[in-house]
């Protein structure tokens, strides 16, 4: 039998907030009735009441969360809405990707969100684009001040190439590093071996600025880098995150600056052309590409379509059947306009699941108001009380039994909101989501290879081909069917509401 998933419960209520009457116990309850419904166990609260939004990540609470994350001890995070979770964008951004990372959940009741199904898994990919759009924004401010920064001679940022140094914001040959870098041009057009300069330079007691020795692949950088000619190279290269390889930008972004040269130009070029001579003569073999409907492309008769290498479309091997691949790209992404845009298609699937929200949403206003009732009859017999009006004894008779009635009400309004929270994040997309998974389509066509095929893996279900017509099935929207069974589940195991 599977073990349940476990959870953790975040709990972060302003001062402000709790006045309203909005308690970390009602967050709590509310939080519990959630897992209860889903048949989570809950492992852990982790609370940082009247502590400011603005920025919790080195709070001691997210830190201890973040372990148990990490750990594997909980496999997802339950909140109320995304503002208690963190009110700073970056800091959202940053959660996101470290529970992705993490292989964790991310449960938000407010926003509808549930990463741990799958129309909460858009959650992920809208929230990975959110970041790379913003780190986009945050590049293009930058490397629009890389060329008027180059042009004053002013430093890019970062350290300086081996064997140069920064002398007064200017970028000048290093008197110990620049000898060296010299010769590793020079050995390499002697011997042609990067290997074996690399082995030279080693063995004469040479070493790198960290004080390594010299490596194949070091050598490689150091050969090709055109500052050694006096041709200054910025805004080349970006990371892929922390402690991840650096892959070159486009040749259109980079940036050149003049600088005193180590070596003549004609010995950087002959070098060079050594290396793209070695290069050109190895060819690797090419890794074979995975097609954006690997998988999920299905023939009408059954069986699975595959590009073959020799054809620019999948094909049914069992009857032939085919279509290319640009082509169903192009309906695919038609087909997901028109679901993300069309308020008839996706209300074709929730008019159920909002008619019981409705209900459930009626029965929770009357209990407010119920709620709000009982208060003022408890304040006008505590007046009576304080005005001598009605003995101790008569007060007690009169108080005990609506201060219980209040914490009756108190319960029943968490748990009706549970259900709201359960019906809310098992059939609906949050807006925002929605919102945001229209911009995706808008963006399509700039989005990368892998960002693409990452979203097709999120919302396809599969793909069927006929000889005329293409069914694409959307993962994250029920069937009708579907919806009309689920319908009748009801998480706290009271009577149903009548449709």
């Amino acid at each position: 039998m599977q073990e349940p998933k476990s959870v953790g419960i975040w709990i972060r209520v302003s001062t402000e907030d709790q006045a309203k009457g909005e308690s970390p116990e009602h967050h709590e309850k509310r939080a519990r009735l959630y897992a209860e419904a889903k048949g989570w166990k809950v492992e852990d609260v982790y609370h940082l009441e009247a502590v400011s939004g603005k920025s919790v990540m080195e709070h001691p609470e997210t830190q201890r969360m973040l372990h148990d994350a990490r750990e594997g001890r909980i496999s997802g995070l339950i909140f109320s809405k995304l503002a208690r979770l963190a009110r700073n964008t970056r800091e959202l951004l940053e959660f996101s990707e470290l529970f992705e990372k993490y292989h964790a959940d991310l449960i938000s009741l407010q926003e509808a969100i549930d990463t741990s199904t799958p129309a909460g898994r858009l959650f992920y990919t809208v929230i990975a684009a959110m970041a790379q759009w913003e780190r986009e924004e945050i590049a293009e401010r930058v490397k629009a001040s890389v060329p008027v920064r180059a042009k004053l001679g002013k430093p890019l940022g970062g350290q300086a190439p081996f064997g140069y140094q920064w002398v007064d914001k200017k970028l000048v040959p290093h008197p110990q590093e620049s000898p060296i870098r010299r010769r590793i041009y020079e050995l390499f057009l002697e011997h042609k071996r990067r290997k074996t300069v690399a082995r030279l330079l080693n063995e004469a007691g040479y070493r790198t600025r960290t004080g390594a020795g010299f490596s194949d692949s070091t050598v490689t950088r150091l050969l090709e880098d055109p500052v050694a000619k006096g041709l200054h190279r910025a805004n080349y290269a970006r990371s892929l995150g922390t402690g991840a390889r650096w892959v070159l930008k486009p040749e259109e972004e980079w940036v050149y600056n003049e600088v005193e040269p180590i070596v003549s130009e004609e010995l950087w070029e002959r070098c060079h052309y050594i290396l793209e001579s070695q290069r050109a003569s190895r060819k690797p073999p090419s890794r074979k590409t995975v097609q954006l409907f690997s998988g999920l492309a299905f023939c009408v008769c059954g069986s699975k379509m595959y590009v073959p290498s020799n054809s620019p479309k999948y094909t049914c091997a069992k009857c032939r059947n085919k279509i290319g691949v640009e082509d169903l790209e192009e309906v695919f992404q038609e087909q997901l306009k028109s679901f993300l845009f069309s308020p008839a298609d996706v209300r074709s699937y929730l008019d159920q699941a909002d008619q019981q929200i409705k209900q459930r949403t009626e029965l929770q206003q009357a209990l407010t108001a119920e709620e709000r009732k009982t208060k003022q009859e408890m304040d006008r017999v505590y007046n009576l009380y304080i005005d001598d009006q009605i003995s101790r004894e008569g007060f007690g008779e009169r108080y005990r039994p609506l201060e219980e009635r209040l914490h009756q009400i108190g319960d029943e309004i968490v748990a009706v909101q549970s259900e709201i929270d359960f019906l809310r994040i098992q059939y609906l997309s949050s807006d925002e989501i929605l919102s945001e998974a229209q911009d995706l389509h808008a963006r399509w066509p700039q989005l990368t290879y892998a960002d693409k095929r990452k979203i097709i893996e999120n919302v396809v279900e599969n793909i069927i081909i006929g000889q005329d017509d293409i069914s694409i099935n959307l993962s994250y929207l029920p069937t009708a069917a579907e919806m009309a069974a689920k319908g009748q589940h009801n998480p706290r195991g009271s009577s149903r509401p009548e449709a």
